[in-house]
């Protein structure tokens, strides 16, 4: 499985990377270059990974958004999850990474908001 990454500037001063795919062993290193590319290009206030077509991430994966995370935070920008899948909400939460990345709820949650979880 291949992974694409598409990037948008939005209002605010705020960039949004929405990869679509598996972000694993394979792909991993992608998100990392995309988090770079951006804040090489400038300095943006914020970057929100939108994970909602992402249909897999393994520990590898996992370490590429920490590794964003980390980069951004060294520019004084901060690094954001939006509309994870369910996968990756659930695997965010396993690392215990979840409130990290802004506790986001997870993309299909329309039925009835779940409670968030321990601050």
């Amino acid at each position: 499985m291949s992974l694409s990454i598409v990037t948008t500037m939005l209002p605010n001063d705020v960039v949004e990377i929405a990869p679509r795919g598996e972000i694993d062993v394979d792909t991993a290193h992608e998100i990392r270059e995309a988090v770079s590319a951006v804040l090489t290009k400038g300095r943006p206030s914020r970057i929100e990974l939108n994970m909602r077509l992402v249909s897999f991430i393994d520990s590898v994966g996992i370490s590429a958004l920490v590794s964003g995370f980390q980069a951004a935070e060294v520019t004084g920008c901060k690094l954001a999850v939006t509309q994870p899948s369910r996968f990756v909400h659930r695997q965010l939460w396993v690392t215990g990474l979840l409130g990290l990345f802004g506790a986001p709820e997870p993309y299909f949650a329309d039925a009835a908001p779940e409670a968030p979880a321990g601050a």
